[in-house]
């Protein structure tokens, strides 16, 4: 009977929101506004609570939380509500010349009724950065944060609404069994965040209503390191792989670096700069330390244990390794050349596993990472710009940064997305706004002005007419009409 009971209140739920946006209510631009400065209100007046939902969730630090999860969408809420009219707002369409009295513009208009499934390591960032779009682009939306997360999830799910019009927006808060009545409803866009297994699962479920679907996923995002020449560019790239592996949700976040790149000479290397550089970062007790986040779960406690128990991937491990599964905690980990073919290095990591693998020359690297599925992040550290030419051309993923991490992220002038395994689908900044529009193509012409020779009966004239008119060949058109210029087709052509 609740099974019977959930179904039939999220049907008639679903079909109110329907009716509400019928109205046109949330189409109006004051509509989008209040909705948007009510997420603001939200962001600002909850900071605190939020920062302790993501401590007691994943462990993470307040600094850290606030630098992936309330700095950014603060941002990208002003963003939102000081572009969104001029987002709205119709964008002219060039027509040729010889459209004579007619003129088109682009017109961005909501999807409708759309579902956003968020994922549990930004519990915040994921689920507000595509309601951000979704909101400002006029939809209703469904929001379903991740039940992993759960000090977060009630959060959005209790406190939320109170900042918002729940006519046009809900939250869902459940488990696996609400997912799943969830996507067989009828949508008109879900956007999902999370592992490819489960997106494999909502493309499935889309296919019955033929719904278009925008999916982050993930993929193993590797990094390349050249030797770089000088010790300070070494530290700095070291320091910047440090802070995508470990200072980002102890490593569960889809951009988190999944391996490193290096040649073989320099590895050695590498290894003493990354044990000195997690000491500065992290101290001589990093579980200690408060800075290191905490696994998310029970469950992926021991499937982390798993990776690393694999008779040749243990001993591949030249640092860290220790898990204390009582608190949820795993140091930081550095292992060298694991192989190829074990867990660790075929599944995302998602998690404090950082796994060094070993070339003969840099350049191999390409090769390398294009013998994997496209990740949704390329991390290139190296000066050499041929080799940096040849990483922009030669490999495909989600996006490429030289010489940083995490930059594509939080930067809300660049689309955040993935391509292949790693998802399709782009959002952040206007790229959310437009992720959840419709560009609908409108065109206006006048009566006064006509082609004959676009209507029937055909002949050759009309051929030829017709075929410098779509070159856009003016002069062309005149000699034809003044009939100094003869068409090379023959009459067949033209008659039949």
């Amino acid at each position: 009977m609740e099974f019977f009971s959930l179904e039939t209140n999220l049907e008639n739920d679903l079909n109110n929101m329907r009716k509400y946006y019928e109205s046109g209510k949330t189409k109006e631009a004051s509509w989008r506004e209040s909705q948007l400065k009510g997420l603001r209100n939200f962001v600002i007046e909850n900071e605190e609570n939020i920062l302790k939902s993501l401590k007691k969730d994943l462990g993470k630090h307040h600094v850290e939380a606030f630098r992936d999860e309330v700095g950014i969408l603060k941002r990208s809420i002003d963003l939102a509500i000081k572009s969104f009219r001029k987002w709205m707002s119709g964008k002219e369409a060039k027509l040729p010349q010889i459209a004579l009295l007619s003129s088109a513009e682009i017109v961005a208009e909501p999807l409708g009724l759309v579902l956003i499934i968020s994922s549990w390591n930004f519990p915040f960032g994921v689920s507000l950065e595509p309601l951000i779009g979704a909101v400002a682009a006029g939809n209703i939306v469904v929001l379903k944060p991740s039940e992993m997360a759960p000090f977060s999830s009630s959060l959005l799910g209790t406190v939320l609404p109170n900042y918002l019009d729940i006519n046009g927006i809900k939250v869902i808060e459940g488990g696996p069994e609400v997912g799943e009545q969830l996507l067989h409803k009828k949508w008109d866009k879900i956007f999902f965040t999370g592992s490819a297994r489960v997106g494999r699962i909502v493309m499935s479920a889309a296919v019955e209503h033929l719904t278009p679907v925008t999916l982050e996923l993930g993929g193993k995002c590797p990094a390349l390191l050249d030797s770089l020449s000088t010790s300070w560019d070494r530290e700095m790239a070291v320091k910047r792989i440090l802070l995508a592996k470990y200072g980002s949700c102890a490593g569960q976040a889809c951009i988190a670096i999944d391996y490193v790149l290096v040649e073989k000479s320099f590895s050695s290397t590498l290894v003493e700069l990354l044990k000195e550089n997690i000491q500065k970062m992290f101290g001589d007790n990093p579980k200690a330390s408060n800075t290191i986040g905490r696994i998310v779960n029970r469950k992926h406690c021991n499937r982390i244990k798993s990776l690393l128990n694999e008779p040749k991937v243990k001993e591949s491990v030249v640092f860290g390794g220790s898990m204390d599964e009582d608190d949820l905690f795993m140091e930081p980990t550095i292992l060298l050349d694991p192989p190829l073919e074990s867990a660790i290095m075929t599944e995302e990591i998602f998690g404090p596993l950082l796994p060094i693998i070993t070339l003969e020359k840099i350049e191999d690297g390409i090769q390398f990472i294009n013998s994997k599925g496209k990740p949704l992040a390329i991390y290139a550290f190296t000066k050499n710009q041929t080799l940096q030419r040849r990483m922009l051309s030669e490999t495909s993923s989600g996006s490429i940064v030289f010489n940083d991490a995490i930059l594509q992220y939080v930067a809300d002038t660049l689309p955040f997305g993935g391509i292949g395994d790693s998802g399709f689908g782009k959002y952040h900044g206007k790229f959310s706004f437009d992720t959840f529009s419709h560009h609908k193509a409108v065109a206006r012409r006048s009566y006064y002005t006509d082609f004959w020779f676009r209507f029937p009966p055909w002949n050759l004239n009309k051929f030829q007419l017709l075929e410098e008119a779509y070159n856009l060949n003016y002069i062309g058109m005149l000699l034809v009409l003044l009939g100094l210029k003869r068409s090379k087709r023959s009459l067949y052509m033209a008659c039949n």
